[in-house]
């Protein structure tokens, strides 16, 4: 599943968002979503019907809280159960009580991924063709001449060195791998996508699929030890993960439509208040599972 391998967990007694995430603004609630019309804007129109990005800085900031002991105790005894008997219920249940126990609420688990926001406006960036894409200047790292001839792989390697270059933490090196799991994605689906200059529609499901896979990596991360732990065997523990994986996916998919019925599609210049959008909404859709 080009899956990490999960820690043992964050501990507890630091801050919820560590200091080398960009702790981005959030956007506020998105006007309309999933009640818009005739008439709302296209995702071509990059600022009608959108809210103004804020200012980093901008607005009064709520501390980050600090991780209480035993965060994800809710959370990993209903993935465990889920683990051990395939129960959907569960799994949901886990992953709500992962949210609001373990990060206190959708608002610091967006927060926590923030660094996968402004990933997402980078590599929107890079697939946007020449005149779009800061990283495809004359000799830089995407320069269409450079590629011409490379393999769809080596021109997804490339991409990722751009975008995302090692610095270390687990959150580049999960982020590196939903990258290129998401082209690859891209290419499954569109066999002849220029990856250097793809469609809206091809930007679009590669944003979304970057942000589920960055996502389910963060879940991994914290608690998919236990599924892995808690599975009657190795076997089943993958096909759990890879159950987990198509669940957020298919939730993170419907956030970001809801918010382009509501005429916030991506656009160059608010790719990271979307996806910031999204991945709030995707969080209040599992804490609602909470009990």
């Amino acid at each position: 599943m080009g899956t990490s391998q999960s820690s043992s967990g964050s501990p507890s007694g630091v801050p919820m968002v560590p200091p080398w995430v960009p702790d981005l603004p959030l956007p506020g609630p998105v006007p309309g979503a999933g009640d818009a019309g005739e008439g709302s804007p296209p995702d071509s129109t990059p600022d009608q019907g959108s809210p103004p990005i804020p200012a980093p800085g901008a607005g009064p900031r709520q501390p980050i809280p600090i991780a209480p002991a035993r965060r994800f105790l809710g959370a990993n005894r209903n993935i465990g159960d889920y683990s051990r008997t395939g129960d959907g219920a569960t799994m949901r249940r886990g992953l709500g009580q992962y949210v609001k126990k373990g990060y206190g609420g959708s608002a610091t688990a967006a927060r926590r991924m923030g660094g996968t926001a402004q990933t997402a406006q980078a590599l929107y960036s890079a697939l946007s063709g020449e005149q779009a894409n800061p990283y495809g200047a004359p000799g830089s790292p995407l320069d269409p001449a450079l590629a011409s001839g490379r393999s769809a792989d080596e021109v997804m390697d490339a991409v990722v060195e751009a975008v995302r270059p090692v610095d270390g933490t687990q959150d580049a090196e999960a982020s590196r791998t939903s990258i290129k799991d998401a082209l690859a994605d891209v290419l499954n689906q569109f066999p002849n996508a220029d990856l250097l200059n793809l469609e809206q529609e091809q930007r679009d499901l590669a944003i979304a699929r970057f942000v589920a896979a960055d996502v389910f990596r963060r879940i991994d991360l914290d608690i998919g030890k236990t599924i892995r732990e808690k599975a009657p065997n190795a076997a089943t523990g993958l096909g759990r993960l890879k159950e987990v994986r198509e669940y957020v996916r298919e939730t993170v998919s419907a956030s970001f439509r809801r918010l382009r019925e509501a005429g916030q599609g991506l656009a160059a210049r608010r790719v990271t208040q979307i996806v910031q959008n999204a991945i709030r909404e995707t969080f209040q859709v599992f804490e609602g599972y909470a009990e």
